[in-house]
């Protein structure tokens, strides 16, 4: 079968941070690798406005756009960019990943290209911005206009199919390189320098922020750390809004063992999980954290919020634990239980490593996608 030509629209891109560009170049890498021709165009601030600037990124060939002061701007050279490629390359396929803005300008360009369409929401875009009045006619365009629609949770699924009377909406959800994220013994000269040489040690990786639980997580460590010695390791920074929440945290609690580190590239990563006795999640709303099929790739048992995709892959007491959203004292005593008992923590970090490799790899993810684009571009309708 000859390879199809795919471009694919995002908000980030890395070496932008977040799940959102992680998910984007996973996904990109994975076609490429499968035989296909695969274009991301995407904003990038590191660039001046308007500017464009195209690399070969591991296969892929990433347009970047320089954005400009006002987002309507920003949207009509995005949409050029994309139109221009489109009719010089003859797409077959354009997905955009994130209802807004991405997959409205991936639905509006492929029907003006007659290409096909995918629209991946990802969790925030409907979960909080489609309450955006500014944002939610971009999302319900490219619900109802997209050829095909993907969610990375099955409630997100049920959002879409709240929000708009369509087909082809379908459950893909997000994948682990069980290569890359495995368990293995802890680097003892990492805890060292990270000053975590007694005790237990709690993690939280992405961004912490409001969403994510910062506050919930911050508070429930401070009662842990009364009962049991422990550390509470956060990877991946804070967002310039939720600094505040954290600083104020420290000041009145300097006592406690916190630990901040910056964005750490995915490859360093594992040495980070594997430090970690508890991965805590306690999200307030969630799509399908990539944090969370890593650290359960490396055998962490995870006590995670039943909310969003979280609930999809975690079977609470089988793989890892589900407690009630914003239950501050439900983490602390499930966290305590945990702790205390390290045999059960090695079963259900076996468990969930298990649950990965069946479930959640990434030619799971690939087939899934290939599936779409094989009936859209065959002319077939999705159920």
């Amino acid at each position: 079968m000859q390879g199809y030509k795919v471009c694919f629209l995002s908000d980030t891109y890395p070496p932008d941070v977040g799940g959102l560009a992680i998910s984007t170049a996973r996904n990109a890498r994975l076609l490429v690798q499968a035989g296909h021709e695969v274009h991301v165009c995407v904003p990038s601030a590191s660039l001046p406005p308007g500017e464009v600037q195209k690399t070969v990124e591991n296969g892929v060939e990433v347009h970047r756009l320089g954005p400009q002061k006002k987002m309507h701007d920003t949207l009509t050279d995005w949409f050029e960019l994309v139109a221009g490629l489109g009719r010089e390359l003859s797409f077959d396929l354009l997905h955009g990943f994130f209802a807004a803005y991405a997959g409205y300008l991936a639905a509006y360009a492929a029907r003006y290209l007659g290409a096909r369409s995918v629209v991946s929401v990802r969790g925030n875009d409907l979960d909080r911005l489609v309450f955006d009045p500014a944002r939610a006619p971009f999302i319900l365009y490219a619900l109802e206009q997209a050829d095909a629609v993907t969610a990375v949770t099955r409630d997100l699924r049920r959002k879409v199919l709240a929000l708009v009377n369509r087909q082809g909406v379908v459950h893909v959800p997000n994948s682990v390189d069980a290569e890359l994220f495995y368990p293995s013994t802890p680097n003892v000269t990492l805890r060292h320098k990270l000053g975590l040489d007694q005790g237990y040690v709690l993690g939280f990786v992405g961004e912490a922020r409001a969403k994510k639980g910062l506050s919930l997580l911050l508070k429930a460590f401070a009662k842990v750390a009364t009962k049991v010695d422990a550390h509470l390791l956060l990877i991946g920074g804070l967002r310039p809004k939720d600094e505040e929440v954290y600083q104020l945290f420290r000041r009145r609690n300097p006592q406690l063992s916190l630990h901040l580190v910056p964005y750490v590239p995915q490859s360093e990563l594992i040495d980070y999980y594997n430090l970690m006795d508890l991965v805590l999640m306690p999200s307030l709303r969630d799509g399908l954290p990539n944090a969370l099929l890593e650290a359960m790739a490396c055998e962490r048992t995870v006590v995670a919020s039943d909310v969003g995709g979280l609930s999809d892959v975690i079977e609470d007491g089988q793989n890892g634990f589900l407690i009630p959203p914003r239950d501050k004292q439900a983490l602390v005593d499930r966290t305590l239980s945990a702790l205390a008992d390290a045999d059960q923590r090695r079963m259900l970090g076996q468990a969930a490593r298990a649950t990965i490799l069946r479930d959640y790899t990434p030619q799971h993810e690939l087939n899934n996608n290939l599936r779409i684009y094989h009936q859209l571009l065959a002319g077939d309708s999705l159920p």
